[in-house]
């Protein structure tokens, strides 16, 4: 049988669990790397790891090497693989794109459609059919990943990520992985309890994530046994004997394992998390194997019958603001029940903070590390006997003093959190309806939290945060203090990890002042917008290419400019320009000062595939105004969207724009360039900003 080139992949720390898994599976000449192991093995090999890893998240089968120097040497190599023996020319394909330390591709999304396009042209030059792209269950997955100029070509087996058994409902949300759990049981070394017919039990088991990974482990389960979809089944190399025959063995197995089963019992406190985790348990069919009840941390323990086994959980860490006497107060009774009720049994718990693990007073053996998502964890391994109990110390006044003072602010961030959920419940069902990928659901709403929050529905779930600088009487240390209450509440009510959440801090700006770049990462990510894709920066700059209260306005313009001349002053990204032909203008004009932001908006006009009749044009829109004026030939303007800054002392202006001062002569110029039926919006987000009516009477301005 041929072998493969393959790599798997998982989560950072558990490389060796995943390594030793593959000798096992059959793999040959492996070697251990950052976040996977590659190595080489059948197509056999490659299916039992996809059915049987505990630890993997995905398996990739290389299909080449290339040197990647332009954009057009992506489009190339791709395209020197023969397409038609994986795919059918009517089939469907998924890509997935990487690149780190490359200067050919930059930004994912436009590698990702330079592959695609190389797929779909070569299939449709040799077939005149093209294959569709379906992001969610694809007849094959494609990975490009890009580093510095080395291209690496696979098809990704796993199709989805090995971690989603398929007993789990996605509505709940998960505080630990599934492959996660099993790496932590494995290491708490319940394989072997489990041979031993020794109980299991978590006294706090959440969804029951636990419960389930220890009953698969212990009954020999396949973990992907309950799934119905992998890459690999819509190939067209794939053997759907072998496969059957793996899925037939991996049956016999289970059916063997079941009928010997160690005591798995899981408690919580909670009875809608308990409800999950017999929902959980139940797809899972493994119902008649584990018992969940609603029972508090204090109830915790075990029959006489139930043999010394492991007891392994994955209690609070403490993370949010305000959490930590609580927390606390938790890991002492924990530390109570252990010593009450488990002597003579193993522990182990997942746990992010060392001293909430001393609270418990029992003395645990070395800490093994994993990480949950991006949080770094300890793994802490007790044996529960009298010699390793102690008392821990109690706080001093001093630290008593201080919790006090961080439980008022813990109550202040609950306040913020429960707007920010009520928000989202009342946005929630407007968002779905009208397919809003770009939304703020939460602007100041309470003065001591005086935040903007957008919501970005980019690649994934984006958080654009922007703090409005307070005010010289609040402290810096008080003001420091509430925003990490708000960036915790943040992560915590949209279940989203750290570095998906973006901070800006807007001060108010003065005549002397612009607002600088924030920094030089180049990470653009692509949005959609009633049929319009824009890129979006959480980044390097203070906004991010996207001004969302013009949402509105933009559609209206689409809906307007079928067939009309469109001018767009003070552009920035050209947004608007971009709904403008998208609704069907027949010439665009675009001026702005900044190549900065031209060059964005060439990129957006990219992203749209425009070209034609849109011009982007670099220049003052006072003086470009007033030269337009004079040319008494120049064609007119059906549509104006015009929307300057509140003020500008760019270099490249000979004067300071401020927009109370001079908004009569700027609408006046505008107005000039329009047709006799024209329409011209004028905006300005300067919230003290007055029109001076009786200088314009003359404009008929709506």
């Amino acid at each position: 049988m041929t072998d493969y080139t393959l790599f798997a992949t998982t989560p950072k720390a558990i490389e060796n669990l995943l390594h030793n898994e593959i000798i096992a599976l059959g793999g040959l000449n492996t070697r251990p790397t950052l976040a996977g192991v590659a190595f080489e093995g059948t197509l056999e090999t490659a299916y039992k790891i996809c059915l049987w890893s505990r630890t993997a998240n995905r398996l990739l089968l290389q299909l080449a090497q290339f040197e990647v120097h332009s954009q057009d040497d992506l489009y190339h190599g791709i395209k020197q693989i023969n397409w038609f023996e994986h795919l059918k020319p009517d089939g469907s394909f998924a890509v997935n794109f990487n690149a780190k330390h490359s200067k050919a591709i930059t930004h994912t999304h436009f590698g990702a459609l330079k592959v695609k396009d190389a797929i779909v042209d070569q299939m449709r030059s040799k077939f005149h059919k093209r294959p569709s792209i379906d992001t969610q269950t694809p007849d094959i997955r494609i990975n490009v990943y890009l580093e510095g100029t080395q291209a690496t070509l696979s098809l990704d087996l796993s199709g989805d990520s090995l971690h989603k058994r398929g007993y789990r409902d996605s509505r709940v949300p998960a505080p630990i992985k599934e492959n996660l759990a099993a790496a932590i049981l494995i290491r708490s070394g319940w394989p072997e309890i489990a041979r031993q017919n020794g109980s299991l039990i978590d006294p706090m088991c959440g969804s029951g994530t636990f419960l389930t990974e220890a009953a698969m482990i212990a009954a020999d389960y396949a973990p992907g046994l309950l799934r119905s979809y992998y890459g690999f089944l819509g190939w067209k190399k794939h053997d759907a004997a072998c496969w059957q025959t793996l899925l037939n063995d991996a049956r016999q197995r289970k059916t063997a394992g079941l009928e010997n089963m160690p005591v798995i019992v899981g408690f919580d406190h909670n009875r809608q998390t308990v409800v999950s985790a017999l929902q959980h348990v139940q797809n899972a069919e493994l119902a008649s194997f584990i018992h969940v009840e609603k029972r508090d941390i204090q109830q915790a323990k075990a029959a006489t019958n139930w043999k010394p086994g492991l007891l392994i959980c994955n209690p609070p860490y403490g993370e949010r603001l305000g959490d930590t006497v609580q927390t606390a107060d938790l890991y002492r009774q924990f530390g109570e029940v252990l010593k009450q009720h488990f002597c003579g049994w193993q522990a182990a718990m997942i746990i992010s903070d060392p001293e909430l693990g001393f609270r418990l007073g029992v003395r645990s053996k070395k800490p093994i590390t994993f990480f949950n998502g991006a949080l770094e964890c300890k793994l802490l391994r007790f044996d529960i006997h009298e010699k390793a109990f102690f008392t821990p110390k109690a706080k001093s006044q001093d630290e008593r003093l201080s919790q006090i003072q961080h439980d008022s602010q813990s109550q202040q961030a609950e306040m913020f959190a429960n707007r920010l959920k009520k928000n989202l419940k009342k946005i929630g069902k407007w968002v779905r309806k009208n397919q809003i990928n770009a939304y703020r659901v939460y602007d100041a709403d309470l003065p001591e939290y005086a935040v903007a929050i957008d919501l970005y529905y980019a690649d994934t779930l984006r958080v654009h945060v922007q703090e409005y600088e307070a005010p010289k009487s609040v402290s810096e240390q008080k003001a420091n203090q509430r925003l990490a209450g708000i960036l915790a509440e943040i992560q915590n009510v949209l279940q989203i990890p750290t570095e998906k959440v973006y901070l800006k801090i807007r001060r108010k700006q003065k005549s002397s002042q612009q607002y600088q770049k924030q920094a030089e990462t180049g990470h653009f990510y692509p949005i959609e917008e009633a049929g319009c894709q824009f890129w979006v920066n959480f980044e390097d700059y203070l906004d991010t290419g996207l001004f969302l209260d013009h949402r509105p306005l933009r559609q209206m313009i689409q809906q307007q400019a079928q067939g009309k001349r469109f001018l767009n002053l003070f552009c920035y990204t050209a947004t608007a320009s971009v709904h403008a032909i998208k609704g069907g203008a027949r010439e665009s004009v675009s001026v702005d000062m900044s190549n900065t932001y031209l060059d964005w908006a060439k990129r957006n006009f990219e992203l749209n595939q425009i070209n034609g009749n849109h011009q982007l044009v670099r220049a003052n829109c006072m003086e470009w105004l007033a030269q337009q004026a004079q040319d008494k030939q120049a064609e007119k303007f059906d549509l104006i969207f015009l929307d300057p800054p509140t003020f500008s002392n760019s270099k490249r202006m000979d004067n300071v724009f401020d927009i109370q001062a001079d908004h009569v002569q700027l609408i006046k110029l505008a107005a000039q360039l329009l047709s006799g039926n024209g329409v011209l919006y004028f905006s300005t987000n300067f919230r003290r900003f007055k029109m001076d009516h009786d200088a314009l009477t003359n404009l008929h301005l709506k």
